[in-house]
């Protein structure tokens, strides 16, 4: 059975990070829309285009140390000594990485280069709150990072809705993004060194050595997901299809908010299994098949209900003037239920410090990725990009399922596992038919979609009580 005190404990950091990732996310979903709407396709394109291409710098300034830290200072307190020579590492990998930005800019066209320049400080300021969030993360306190992300969310809203009113320009966008979060950035450091910690910087060249040491396998394994991510965008922009690139952002923003609930439910079991992998297998096991379990129900539905919706849920967020997103975003949604299957797979490479399998497969993958677009992208744009990712995503949960299988850390195929994956295919196809009953298909989009989740969690239920559902997945909902 599963301890209830790490039953606690993962229910109230999926709560923190639910909430906060929740409110941030849709703040931005929110302003991204607006900015949509008001800027058409093609400026949207240009957007779009330019947070991709500075998001390939942003590998310069990870390198994989968050997961690191997470694990490290979770393991042992007194390993929060070495906190300030990381935040100072940080700093350093984010100087550099700017650097790199600011030269390459000048190989794109002079209208572009400002923009890059302002998001550029936008991205590689939020990517050094995750160094923050990271020590939270370890101390399994996410209440405090769920707060930064609220606070930073509503500066983002609040500033975009009024200076895009009257500036309505990319170029706005790019000062309300990285405002706010300069600002978040100095509200954080003043809070941390008050009630955690002083903050201080240490050029320990020795702690340097020794968390790159640990962190360069997932660190390459997290540039390739980045290059993986954008390299779309960025191909679709140096074609000149910037429209295109408006239309299938519109769509990947979509599955993105799909995609963070992923991250989310990963952040929230990484630190317990962190913790536990060590002390217990048998119990490590048991959440890791709960992990899995849930996966599996969110996956299924998410996908299935995506590609029936697709229509309805572009024309109400974006308009009709984005329709050509339709297809796309309805091969884009495989992704994400791809997403929530990967997740807990790569996850135990972490846990189990074999990290480097992760860069592995990321690499096998964004190779056949990049192969992709150049074949794709040219004859079919947008929708062959989508393809391309599709594609390589399959690929990565393939090879990922073999080389788990091969490592052979838990049990991977196992009855409860199916019997999820049974009850999660019959319970979405009966409530897609439901909801597609002509009179019910007519409601409100948004009706529809808690319709769908209302049928959906009501037939799992019903298999709970009934003694249907898999163990693990039973055992934590009742």
């Amino acid at each position: 059975m599963l301890d209830r005190i790490i039953k606690k404990q993962i229910f109230k950091n999926t709560f923190w990070l639910g909430l906060s990732e929740g409110i941030s996310r849709l703040a931005m979903f929110l302003l991204i829309i607006y900015v949509a709407r008001i800027l058409g396709p093609n400026q949207f394109g240009v957007f779009s285009f330019a947070l991709a291409f500075c998001s390939l710098f942003l590998i310069f300034s990870h390198l994989g140390l968050s997961e690191i830290i997470i694990r490290e200072l979770a393991e042992d307190k007194e390993n929060e000594k070495k906190y300030p020579a990381i935040l100072t590492l940080k700093i350093s990998l984010s100087i550099f990485a700017y650097l790199l930005l600011f030269l390459s800019s000048f190989f794109i066209s002079n209208e572009m280069r400002k923009i890059v320049w302002i998001l550029g400080i936008y991205v590689l300021s939020n990517n050094f709150l995750i160094i923050i969030y990271a020590f939270f993360r370890a101390r399994q306190k996410m209440k405090y990072e769920a707060g930064i992300k609220i606070i930073q969310s509503f500066l983002i809203l609040g500033m975009g809705f009024i200076l895009l009113k009257y500036i309505p320009s990319v170029e706005t966008l790019g000062y309300v993004l990285f405002g706010s979060t300069l600002l978040t950035i100095l509200f954080v450091l003043t809070l941390f060194s008050i009630f955690i910690m002083p903050i201080s910087l240490s050029f320990d060249f020795a702690v340097w050595k020794n968390f790159l040491k640990l962190s360069w396998p997932l660190g390459l394994a997290v540039a390739i997901g980045v290059i993986l991510l954008r390299i779309n965008s960025v191909m679709m922009g140096y074609l000149g299809q910037l429209t295109e690139v408006g239309w299938y952002n519109a769509a990947y923003r979509i599955v993105g908010i799909a995609i963070i609930f992923s991250a989310l439910m990963l952040s929230s079991f990484f630190p317990a299994l962190s913790k536990i992998f060590k002390e217990s297998k048998e119990r490590a096991e048991q959440i890791y098949n709960l992990y899995r379990e849930i996966t599996i129900a969110i996956a299924v539905p998410l996908v299935v209900s995506g590609i029936v919706l697709s229509s309805k849920i572009i024309l109400f967020l974006y308009g009709a003037s984005y329709l050509p997103a339709v297809l796309a975003f309805q091969i884009l949604i495989g992704v994400a239920g791809i997403n929530f299957l990967y997740n807990p797979y790569s996850m135990m490479f972490v846990v189990s410090n074999k990290q480097k399998a992760i860069l592995i497969i990321s690499s096998i993958t964004v190779g056949i990725n990049i192969v992709l677009n150049i074949i794709l992208i040219p004859r079919y744009s947008l929708y062959g990009a989508a393809i391309a990712t599709l594609i390589s995503y399959l690929i990565l949960l393939f090879i990922t399922f073999e080389i788990s299988r091969r490592l052979n850390l838990f049990n991977l195929v196992y009855r409860n596992l199916f019997k999820t994956l049974i009850i999660s295919i019959f319970s979405t196809m009966m409530m897609i038919g439901i909801i597609t009953i002509p009179y019910i298909f007519s409601l409100h989009i948004l009706l529809l979609i808690a319709l769908g989740i209302v049928i959906y969690l009501t037939i799992l239920f019903f298999f709970i009580q009934v003694g249907l559902l898999g163990l693990n997945l039973k055992h934590w909902l009742t």
